[in-house]
């Protein structure tokens, strides 16, 4: 495992009891790395095992086999040293309507015993463009508000990985792009973001890597240019017309359409 890495896995495997008590694999050996200050998307329909992986990586759940470093600490053997380093958001926005964007940062850095909590709280809703609406209950936020206040009350802390799982999930074309800038504007400044998707724009978007998982396992791992590289070379007509991300997707998965949306 590379030591410049903020996240190793290698050989991932998960499996779950069905209803006749047989063993269901979810993921079958998977293996990654995930670079220290980078966007790292792990892309997949539905059922592929996105959140599983995160769940294992954030010691919510515990591994059938293989390992998984997160910033150098087993997320098996040394679970607080990775829970110190984390933070975790999942596909809906876990913040307290009833109390004031402010309130609810002002909460999480009480209750992680942090000294200044008002300053904290200041500072991230003037870095997450949410100043004027700090004073207001989050019942009357948009959608693209509650994401925002939701990253950065994950941030309080300062961990320098964060999970992001399907993160945009629901949200308009206008929110989601609100949600792709404080993304963007997290690995600037030195956090490293593994970001589960099923839209394939997004990951086109926002990730320096991206790894397809496809039953059980890692298909494809590569920058877009690297996956590109894995189909036929454009046909010149009048344009050259690249390979989307849908059409590797579609193509590396033998997948005649991208499947359910989840």
């Amino acid at each position: 495992m590379s030591a410049t890495a903020a996240i190793s896995v290698r050989g991932l495997e998960k499996s779950y009891k069905g209803s006749r008590q047989a063993r269901s694999p979810v993921l079958k050996g998977v293996d990654f790395e995930v670079a220290r200050g980078s966007i790292f998307a792990l892309l997949g329909s539905n059922g592929a095992g996105k959140t599983t992986a995160v769940r294992i990586l954030s010691t919510l759940l515990k591994p059938d086999a293989g390992t998984a470093l997160v910033e150098g600490a087993s997320v098996v053997e040394e679970a607080q040293r990775v829970r110190e380093a984390i933070s975790l958001t999942g596909q809906f926005a876990a913040v307290d309507e009833i109390l004031t964007g402010r309130e609810n940062l002002v909460l999480v850095a009480k209750l992680r015993h942090l000294p200044s909590p008002g300053d904290i709280a200041d500072g991230l809703l003037e870095r997450f463009d949410l100043v004027e609406a700090g004073g207001r209950k989050v019942a009357t936020y948009s959608g693209g508000m509650r994401r925002r206040l939701d990253i950065a009350m994950s941030l309080i802390g300062s961990p320098s990985v964060i999970f992001l799982d399907e993160p945009t999930t629901g949200l308009d074309p206008e929110a989601r792009l609100e949600v792709w800038k404080v993304v963007k504007e997290l690995t600037e400044q030195g956090t490293t973001v593994l970001l589960t998707t099923q839209y394939l724009e997004e990951a086109e978007q926002l990730a320096d890597r991206i790894a397809i998982l496809h039953g059980g396992t890692i298909i494809a791992n590569g920058t877009l240019a690297e996956l590109k590289a894995l189909l036929p070379p454009a046909k010149v007509e009048y344009v050259e017309k690249q390979p989307s991300l849908e059409e590797i997707f579609l193509s590396l998965t033998g997948s005649t359409k991208q499947g359910d949306h989840s």
